[in-house]
């Protein structure tokens, strides 16, 4: 069975940076696309970014172009999304998910799914 942990979320000050990591478990990064979302109070889940393992593509989300970078460290089957430049509204409960396919934004094109962890960025 597919397992992903999230870990990484605190508070930090607008302009601060943040690195999340998504750790897999029981089985390999290999053949997946994993990905980046993030839901705060009273919206919807919005994709944040996703690297497709097969051929290391990453798509990032407008709202995150140049502030968020994602990257996979195969040795540790791990998925880190750095985040510089942070603003009050990155706030959120943020998730990672594997997909057997292609990346995508899209939520329903995930099937495993890891606890969120919160980032929160506040003065």
């Amino acid at each position: 069975q597919v397992q992903l942990v999230a870990s990484g979320g605190k508070l930090v000050q607008p302009g601060g940076s943040l690195r999340l990591s998504c750790a897999a478990s029981k089985f390999t990064l290999d053949f997946w696309s994993i990905a980046w979302f993030r839901q705060s109070p009273g919206k919807e889940r919005e994709g944040v970014s996703c690297i497709r393992s097969r051929d290391m593509s990453t798509y990032y989300a407008d709202s995150v172009k140049g502030r968020f970078t994602i990257s996979r460290d195969n040795a540790g089957n791990t998925v880190n999304l750095q985040m510089n430049s942070l603003k009050p509204e990155d706030t959120a409960v943020y998730y990672c998910a594997a997909g057997p396919g292609r990346c995508s934004l899209n939520p329903p094109d995930f099937t495993s799914w890891g606890q969120g962890t919160q980032v929160t960025v506040s003065s």
